[in-house]
């Protein structure tokens, strides 16, 4: 526990003194070396386990209402995410205008090639 006026940051470099990156090498291979460990060994992967991997992925979703479960069962919330999609990051859409079907890169982009998105 810090002493009385004294607060978690060091006195030079304004760090914080907790968690993994702040300790010391050795204490970091002491606690990566104990990865999983303490998961039994039946539920540690996915990999090692096949049955339990599909009984995972059957129950995925059952928390969410059928309703609200996939956009399958609902296609006006469907809709409404598809035309509010990426707004909120998309620049071409907050200035008005709708990012189209050209305005898409498509393929690898390589150093020095003519940009799709330039006139030629």
């Amino acid at each position: 526990m810090a002493a009385a006026g004294e607060n978690m940051m060091t006195e030079n470099t304004g760090k914080s003194r907790r968690g993994f990156a702040s300790m010391d090498r050795e204490r970091q291979r002491e606690i990566a070396s104990k990865g999983g460990r303490s998961v039994p060994e039946e539920k540690r992967s996915f990999s090692r386990d096949r049955g339990l991997a599909a009984a995972a992925g059957r129950k995925g979703g059952q928390n969410v209402s059928p309703e609200d479960r996939s956009f399958s069962q609902n296609r006006e919330l469907a809709s409404h995410a598809g035309r509010k999609g990426g707004q909120s990051s998309q620049p071409l859409r907050s200035a008005g205008r709708s990012a189209g079907p050209d305005d898409m890169v498509k393929g690898p982009v390589v150093a020095g090639a003519e940009s799709p998105l330039t006139e030629a």
